[in-house]
């Protein structure tokens, strides 16, 4: 056995240098900033460093509790996020079983790269591109909606509908790359089901019932586990580039929160304070999701 398995060790060294630049950068830029997260429980002083800035325990913890806009800034912060992991896994699911009744493969390619150019573009760009679509004086959108009688939407300064622009931007955004997620995952399933589906009698709706979605559940599934992980992560940049204190009662989020308490209010403690229970939370989400999926669906990530 100790022999075969230095052969085998010999033969997959090739295969383990090639991994370790890899495993490096990863130590470096993913483990390595984990060290600073012993700043929550200091009062951190920059002209002392990391490890002589004095510390205070559970106090910026208890600080970051009593902050009086911390509740609303969470709510805001799981609400958008929910909705945007809700509407990530429908609206590409809906798009992609849409697309694949499509006939005319030149057709499905030409819509399958106008839907997935918006993912490469950061959220610098678009934002811009978005204060300018959607301002309410002269904003093409608003003056569609003028055309037809109804009156301009300030969708970035308006307090209850900035979330929801929020979300459908960003769904705008993204739902490119899941359809092709979800094409892909169309692709596995075997054809001989649809021919025996169509011979025992079945119309379109009751094979996409009865063969594709269960063909893509486990890609469901998947996306859906790893995206639990995202429950506290509602879009920084995305929001910060769009937002404004005008909206701030229901668009502040704990990103901005915490650049807002960090960077400009030099409040390095409680901001990393509030980045560590973020991530927290994050763990203990995708560990229970994780376990829901494997006693519902029979499926486990980790």
């Amino acid at each position: 056995m100790q022999a075969r398995g230095k052969e085998r060790f010999k033969r997959e060294l090739p295969l383990y240098i090639m991994l370790f630049p890899a495993v490096i950068i990863m130590l470096i830029y993913s483990y390595g900033p984990m060290i600073g997260n012993v700043i929550a429980f200091q009062r951190f002083l920059p002209g002392k460093g990391l490890f002589g800035s004095p510390f205070v325990g559970l106090d910026n913890f208890a600080y970051m509790l009593k902050m009086p806009n911390i509740w609303n800034v969470l709510y805001n912060t799981i609400f958008i996020a929910f909705m945007k992991m809700v509407m990530g896994i429908v609206v590409p699911v809906t798009v992609a079983l849409l697309l694949n009744e499509v006939i005319s493969s030149a057709f499905k390619r030409i819509v399958q790269t106008i839907i997935y150019l918006p993912y490469f573009l950061s959220w610098v760009i678009l934002s811009g591109i978005l204060i300018t679509i959607l301002s309410p004086s002269d904003g093409i959108v608003n003056q569609i909606l003028g055309s037809i009688g109804i009156k301009p939407i300030f969708f970035l300064g308006d307090a209850r509908i900035f979330p929801y622009t929020i979300v459908v931007t960003d769904i705008w955004k993204n739902f490119g790359f899941g359809t092709i997620v979800y094409l892909s995952a169309l692709t596995s399933i075997d054809p001989t089901l649809y021919e025996s589906a169509v011979i025992d009698g079945a119309n379109r709706w009751q094979q996409t019932k009865h063969i594709t979605l269960p063909g893509i559940s486990t890609t469901v599934v998947l996306l859906s586990v790893l995206s639990m992980g995202n429950i506290l992560n509602a879009g920084f940049e995305q929001i910060f580039n769009l937002y404004s204190p005008i909206v701030y009662s229901t668009g502040d989020i704990i990103d901005t929160l915490v650049y807002r308490t960090g960077m400009q209010n030099y409040q390095f403690g409680v901001a990393t304070a509030v980045g560590l229970m973020k991530s927290i939370v994050a763990f203990i989400m995708i560990a229970l999701s994780n376990q829901l999926a494997r006693k519902t669906a029979g499926y486990r990530v980790l």
